[in-house]
């Protein structure tokens, strides 16, 4: 039987995993290359064209995890499959952030080794770099409520690909109006825990005083005015997704018990003794500086460190422009159904303004032009549309810098021009008398 072109190189310490490996791969005509170091795999890697790397992670002196960032950086298109008896959530997402395509724990089926393999070659038969998408689906259909085809945005969404089906605890950090809570509900929706639930909270809307107890629940009699036991939005997300965004807004007392959450994966509420185990991955997003809130004591190190084991970093819209008329389609399709029953469409010289403006207020001051823009139009979106902030201005240069003296004079004779040259009626408005006006027209 004549073999298949893909050429497979096997990467473990134990010589009986080697020869099985081997003997399920023949089985399925590949050709096999067997390294029982990450030495004797980095040689083989650069003296043979290798289709795919199937590699354990514990291995003596250099482990595995050494040679996927070697892959990596040095053969970024090689698809890359872990077999390892240790399992463990660090090393999984150590693997995932490397671009690993499949992870399969020791013992498996053939069954299992052969879908990870066919998923992994998968990638050959479409030749496309691990941090790129195919622009034209993007065009056609949005990544859940994600609309874009720049770099930026593809680099999200790959991402969000590879933590959708995990519970790890998740950080999305940008300015206001990026679209964080989009990209959390991205991570929730387009996963398999989709249809558990996603609770969206703003720590930063909550008063702080009730913050803890809205997160976390209560129980009857814990402060006044807690007149029966209450579950909080923990309670609510359970087995499904919690999105704290503005975590930065958090009381110390609140990082405490999130830090407790996290570390051990249960909740106590506000006047309760026992702990309640709870199954929910966070995700928390700021628009502040936490680095330099830890600096000033504002933000517990511990629980950074603790939120951020995924940062997923969401650029301004001024840092990707051409996702501009995606979105400006999407607001007017929006806007014009609701607004005037009908899709609205905007001129190609309204359009090149609204690409050669910064957006600091980033989508959501987008779409707050285009809704206003959509009530002020009948049909088209035209110059005359768009508010006069987005519009070209002339920089005029500063006045001449003058003496007090000169101020003095310029502003008496402005108060005499528009008195007629009625020196009394100067003099009331000055609050000075008609001899000084004299005195200081001489000067």
């Amino acid at each position: 039987m004549q073999l298949k072109q893909e050429n497979i190189l096997i990467v473990d310490d134990d010589i009986n995993i080697l020869e099985l490996l081997q003997r399920h791969l023949q089985s399925w005509n590949y050709h096999t290359y067997k390294a029982v170091s990450v030495k004797e795999a980095v040689q083989i890697l650069r003296d043979t064209k290798i289709d795919l790397l199937i590699t354990d992670l514990k291995m003596p002196e250099i482990d595995g995890s050494e040679l996927i960032k070697f892959v990596e950086e040095n053969y970024p298109n090689l698809p890359k499959l872990v077999v390892t008896g240790y399992p463990s959530v660090q090393d999984s997402l150590k693997a995932i952030k490397s671009g690993v395509v499949a992870y399969l724990t020791k013992p498996f089926t053939k069954d299992e080794l052969k879908q990870a393999i066919d998923k992994s070659l998968g990638n050959i038969e479409k030749p496309k770099s691990s941090n790129e998408i195919n622009i034209s689906e993007v065009k056609n259909k949005p990544y859940g409520e994600i609309i874009g085809v720049s770099e930026k945005i593809n680099d999200v969404i790959q991402i969000i690909e590879r933590v959708k089906n995990n519970k790890a605890t998740i950080f999305i950090k940008g300015e206001s109006g990026t679209g964080k809570e989009l990209v959390a509900r991205a991570i929730h929706y387009e996963g398999k825990f989709s249809r558990a639930p996603f609770i969206a909270v703003n720590c930063g809307g909550i008063p702080e005083n009730l913050l803890e107890s809205e997160l976390f629940g209560y129980t009857k009699g814990a402060f006044t005015g807690a007149e029966k036991n209450r579950d909080g939005f923990f309670q609510a997300a359970n087995g499904g997704t919690i999105f704290l965004d503005e975590i930065g807004n958090a009381s110390t007392a609140v990082q405490s018990r999130l830090l407790r959450v996290l570390q051990e994966k249960e909740v106590v509420k506000v006047g309760a003794q026992k702990a309640e185990k709870i199954d929910v991955r966070i995700i928390a997003a700021t628009n502040s500086d936490l680095r330099e809130m830890i600096k000033k004591e504002g933000f517990r190190e511990d629980l950074y460190y603790r939120l951020t084991v995924v940062e997923i970093d969401v650029a301004p819209l001024r840092e990707r422009k051409e996702d501009i008329p995606l979105l400006v389609e999407k607001f007017l399709f929006k806007y014009g159904i609701e607004y005037k029953d009908r899709f609205i469409k905007i001129s190609t010289e309204a359009s090149a303004i609204l690409q050669r403006y910064d957006w600091p207020g980033n989508i959501r001051e987008l779409e707050n032009v285009i809704q206003r823009s959509v009530i002020m139009c009948d049909k088209i979106i035209g110059v005359t549309h768009l508010p006069s902030l987005l519009k070209f201005t002339i920089d005029f240069p500063d006045n001449q810098l003058l003496t007090l003296k000169e101020v003095e004079k310029k502003h008496i004779q402005k108060v005499l021009n528009f008195t007629n040259n009625n020196k009394t009626k100067a003099a009331e408005i000055l609050g000075i008398d008609r001899k000084t006006i004299r005195q200081k027209l001489n000067d």
